[in-house]
């Protein structure tokens, strides 16, 4: 037994994080209304992950993050957590943090957005600013080493971090949510790649339990992922995203090629146009990642329904909008930086009839 077991601080850690966890109920599972698709017997579903307590999908990485290097040995009392996050595994990290009572920094570009940045600071975080997506690594690794506290790394971690045969992970989550639907066993789960832990964690679930299921990761203009999954070449490295949370300027260490079966690369302005038009057939502002997700749902849709296909195509809500009102709900700044979105609101149109 190790002196931090004995102390009894690490198994309190682990159950205040546990007994965290039990006290939040499961995330909605949401169909969309689309007569068009829903006639030709395809049924599109979205996983709502903007409701866990941090309002988005790294909720649950980051509490697998935690329990991993809880259970490794790498935590102890007061250790300072520092994570390279572009805002959402920072703003959950900050609230595992603080539930622990431990420091919290968070490395990340100085375009992250405001309201990121005043919910890590909310939960008691701070922010250390670096110009670019590509200087996080390092700059994260330099915090660690100054403050004698433990790096994350979500980009090396998310893969292995989760149990993906199952234990509550979100894949076992959505089988489950799915039983009683027309179609319950999936033909596509889409999903973007920011770490790559979650398709990572879907694809080998999927192949575990023997499912049809294929694994779809829509990737940003910018991105280094398409590339990699057609190459294969680790060293490639790409501008980087616009969109917030998904896509990478290099290859993580947690996304996993062999796990994806396809790519679908998606133009900036179609993630703010299908953002918008998913927002008003909900009722509610989603964040662009899941307009990212949006699209390369409703492309499958369309294939499917010409080629005569039945099925279930399911995604992710990954988290609310309100966090971008004053950037992606913006249309001076989506000008300012991606242009002119009519076209893209225009192929829209055509992918919803």
């Amino acid at each position: 037994m190790t002196a931090h077991s004995s102390s009894g601080w690490l198994p309190a850690a682990i159950a205040r994080i546990e007994a965290d966890y039990h006290r939040s109920a499961d995330t909605h599972l949401i169909p969309l209304p689309l007569p068009g698709y829903a006639a030709a017997g395809i049924d599109l579903y979205l996983k709502d992950e903007s409701t866990h307590p941090t309002g988005s999908l790294k909720h649950r990485l980051a509490r697998s993050l935690f329990l991993y290097a809880l259970c490794n040995g790498w935590l102890h009392e007061g250790s300072t957590i520092v994570e390279s996050s572009s805002g959402s595994t920072a703003v959950s990290e900050a609230y595992f943090a603080r539930l622990l009572g431990l420091p919290f920094v968070a490395v990340m570009p100085r375009s992250t957005s405001a309201e990121k940045i005043a919910l890590i600071e909310f939960y008691g975080g701070r922010c250390h600013f670096v110009d670019s997506a590509a200087q996080v690594y390092d700059a994260a690794r330099a915090v660690a080493a100054e403050t004698g506290g433990h790096y994350m790394d979500q980009f090396t971690y998310a893969e292995r971090a989760t149990d993906w045969r199952g234990n509550n992970n979100i894949a076992e989550s959505m089988f489950t949510q799915m039983a009683h639907e027309r179609h319950a066993v999936p033909r596509w789960i889409v999903v973007g790649a920011g770490t790559g832990g979650t398709s990572a964690t879907i694809g080998r679930y999927v192949r575990y339990q023997r499912h049809a299921t294929q694994v779809c990761v829509a990737d940003p203009a910018g991105s280094v992922f398409s590339a990699y999954h057609r190459t294969g070449v680790e060293t490639l490295t790409a501008p980087g995203s616009r969109i917030e949370g998904i896509g990478r300027p290099r290859v993580e260490p947690s996304f996993i090629r062999t796990l994806v079966d396809r790519m679908e690369e998606v133009a900036d302005d179609d993630s703010i146009a299908a953002m918008r038009a998913l927002s008003q057939l909900l009722g509610r502002r989603v964040g662009p990642s899941t307009g990212t997700n949006f699209v390369a749902m409703l492309r499958l849709a369309r294939e499917m329904r010409e080629q005569g296909q039945e099925g279930s195509i399911l995604s992710l809500l990954c988290d609310s909008g309100e966090r971008y009102l004053p950037t992606y709900y913006d249309e001076a700044w989506v000008q300012a930086r991606m242009g002119c979105c009519a076209a893209a609101g225009a192929r829209m149109d055509a992918l919803l009839a």
